[in-house]
């Protein structure tokens, strides 16, 4: 059964779990530099991700991770904000994607399709991006990506790579800000795991972790002896332009000393960025340094600025990931995790087997009808793809073990024994245990202190359990009175296998710096279904204040949010309006301290909180890129008139739209004017 045989309700389900997935991967891989997953398993997700959003274009928000990027900085280091956000790149995964990303940026110019634009083709190295800022020729900030807007301020770990220029020759702008990715060579990536193995610790997974890790030490002598090399490929803050094309930047940058990798191309033709592509992927064993695919750019930085951003990533580029790599192995048995919303999900256990460098022991089944479709069974060899679910999915069985027998799966919840329903054209199943069921409860704890949510650093999944097991955490509010109840305990935290004075202490402060916190973290955190951080942050928005929120709930009030459906809305009443629930808030609200939401202030303009309609044909750019322009100041951009539009922008053979503006006194603007205001 692929996506699509799903109906709405069930694509919303699998959004969700997709939504959460891929955010605690980017906190793995952006924050802790300790993925779970391979790209290509992280790609699959967001292919998946990216599907459900072309056809339910509605669930999008912007919490979804097709508008977000990595995540935010890590406790230790000093933040600096990015002058310029540090985006993240779409991707594709074969030739038709490429001409689909050509045809897209022709259709946004209004160029013709036969028209030439010139790209330009470079390696993507698996590295660490940063952003180095110089002033007045002199190195004097560099910054992790962060969450794009935020990163780590790295600056005295970079001054140890030897082939970073710490100076910039005469003539260059007063602020020129050079992005690139820190990497590890491979002899220098083998030795370190050499000498790890040799002291007794963990190897690293591979060249980007170590590199990303060895960043992030707060001794710069570590640093430097890790051997890293960067290479530019890029330009942020700028305070004059030094090149007219992207071929420009990479020459400007080589020139002044910045190491860029070989060879790149530049063409108009999409066999010829396919040849370059495959010529990479042949030399790809041969590097010295790990790449994943290869970026293409629009070549012209005037096309580029036009062209301008969407969501997470720039329209002007794209990243043509390599294939995903593929092993056959053995499962050894199957077995069935409970989540917290009681979805039964079924897991391989494999043989363990390594794929590409990546040891891989589990593979998802994904549910019951997958099971069959595939007629996988324990014993079966099997193909496994670093792709997938959380874990890498198996894509079918290719040999059955003598006396193997089909799955079956459970009726019951194997956590509670409470009866597990199918609700008919549903292809989860579901745990009708609710709170009795012990995973559903520790899944909603972890949860509640996960990345987006409190993000208690030091509670992690197995803090959660050991506390649950003990008695000592059954709801929320059992986190901020831990520290009180353990100080007249007989058994102390501090007296357990695996804790002391030193690191109880530290998960009480790290308990109390969150008692303080913003109502839309508190919001998202209380896990209400289909509630992500975007809906979270726009009923915030929406109540201002959490009293606000419980006394005024109304289901067709929310209607009237942004992104918030009657299924959602739904979901939002039931759980304010749950017994349960309110004495969970109840006692979470005499221990914290649930700031008011007060809005991002942001440089005023014209179209600053205006709502604005275009009608018309647009002669002096696309419909699409006036969408931009206008969403970049600020505004919402709607497709039909009301009572509520601030703005018509009418273009040549306005129709209808025009005459209902000007019956409802919607103020009219034409194109020039629009223009005019923009700048």
């Amino acid at each position: 059964m692929s996506l699509f045989d799903f109906d709405k309700d069930d694509a919303k389900t699998r959004y969700d779990v997709l939504v959460a997935d891929i955010h605690r991967h980017d906190a793995l891989y952006h924050r802790h530099d300790n993925p779970e997953i391979t790209d290509a398993a992280y790609d699959a997700l967001r292919r998946e991700l990216n599907e459900i959003e072309e056809k339910y274009p509605e669930f999008v928000t912007e919490n979804s991770p097709s508008r977000t990027v990595g995540a935010p900085v890590a406790d230790g280091f000093s933040k600096i904000t990015h002058a310029r956000a540090m985006l993240s790149l779409g991707n594709a995964f074969n030739e038709n994607d490429v001409i689909d990303f050509i045809d897209r940026v022709k259709r946004f110019l209004g160029t013709h399709s036969d028209n030439a634009i010139d790209i330009f083709a470079e390696q993507k190295i698996d590295g660490s991006s940063c952003s180095l800022r110089y002033e007045n020729g002199v190195l004097i900030s560099a910054a992790t990506r962060g969450d794009g807007q935020v990163g780590e301020d790295i600056t005295t770990n970079i001054k140890t790579i030897d082939n970073i220029p710490q100076k910039l020759p005469a003539g260059a702008p007063d602020v020129v800000e050079v992005r690139g990715e820190v990497y590890m060579p491979t002899a220098s990536f083998d030795a370190l795991n050499k000498a790890q193995d040799a002291k007794g610790d963990k190897p690293f997974a591979n060249p980007r972790n170590a590199a990303a890790g060895s960043l992030r030490q707060l001794d710069s002598s570590v640093t430097a002896s890790r051997n890293l090399k960067f290479f530019g490929y890029a330009l942020g803050d700028m305070s004059a332009p030094i090149a007219d094309t992207q071929m420009g930047i990479r020459e400007r940058l080589s020139a002044w000393g910045f190491s860029v990798p070989d060879p790149i191309a530049v063409t108009s033709d999409v066999s010829g960025l396919m040849d370059y592509y495959e010529r990479i992927m042949v030399a790809r064993p041969d590097l010295d340094y790990d790449i994943d695919g290869i970026v293409y750019k629009v070549n012209d930085l005037a096309l580029q600025e036009r062209l301008g951003f969407v969501s997470r990533a720039p329209r002007w580029a794209i990243a043509h990931k390599f294939p995903a790599e593929e092993a056959i192995t053995t499962i050894r048995e199957i077995i069935i995790q409970v989540g917290r919303t009681g979805a039964l999900t079924p897991v391989a256990e494999l043989e363990p087997i390594t794929v590409g460098g990546v040891v891989v022991s589990r593979a998802t089944l994904h549910n019951e009808d997958e099971i069959v479709r595939k007629d996988i069974r324990v014993g079966d060899k099997v193909k496994i793809k670093r792709a997938g679910d959380v874990i890498p999915k198996i894509t079918e069985s290719i040999e059955h073990m003598d006396g193997s027998v089909p799955f079956i799966f459970p009726d019951c919840c194997p956590v509670c024994d409470s009866e597990a329903i199918r609700e008919e054209g549903d292809v989860i199943r579901r745990c009708q245990g609710g709170l009795i069921c012990d995973a559903q409860a520790v899944e909603r704890l972890k949860y509640f202190v996960s990345k987006n949510a409190f993000d208690i650093e030091g509670m992690g999944d197995k803090v959660i359990k050991q506390f649950w097991d003990e008695g000592l955490i059954k709801s929320p509010a059992d986190i901020f009175t831990l520290e009180t109840r353990d100080k007249t305990s007989l058994t102390p935290i501090r007296n357990k296998e695996g804790w002391g004075e030193q690191s109880a202490d530290k998960l009480w402060d790290a308990i109390n710096k969150k008692r303080d916190v913003d109502l839309h973290r508190f919001i998202y955190a209380l896990g209400i279904r289909q509630v992500g951080q975007a809906t979270a942050k726009r009923l915030a928005s929406h109540y201002i204040s959490l009293s606000n929120l419980r006394t005024t709930l109304d289901h067709d009030a929310l209607l009237e949010i942004e992104d918030i459906g009657p299924a959602v809305a739904t979901d939002i009443c039931a759980f304010f309006h749950e017994a349960h629930n309110i004495d969970v808030l109840d006692a979470l609200v005499e221990q914290l301290n649930i700031k008011n939401f007060e809005a991002v202030q942001t440089q005023e303009g014209v179209f600053t909180g205006k709502v604005v309609v275009i009608t018309g044909t647009l002669t002096q750019m696309t419909r699409a890129e006036a969408k931009a322009k206008l969403e970049v100041a600020g505004a919402k951009v709607s497709g039909s008139i009301s009572a509520k539009t601030d703005y018509l922008i009418a273009g040549e053979k306005a129709g209808s739209k025009l005459k209902k503006a000007e019956d409802l006194n919607v103020t009219v603007l034409s194109e020039d004017v629009f223009i005019d205001k923009l700048t």
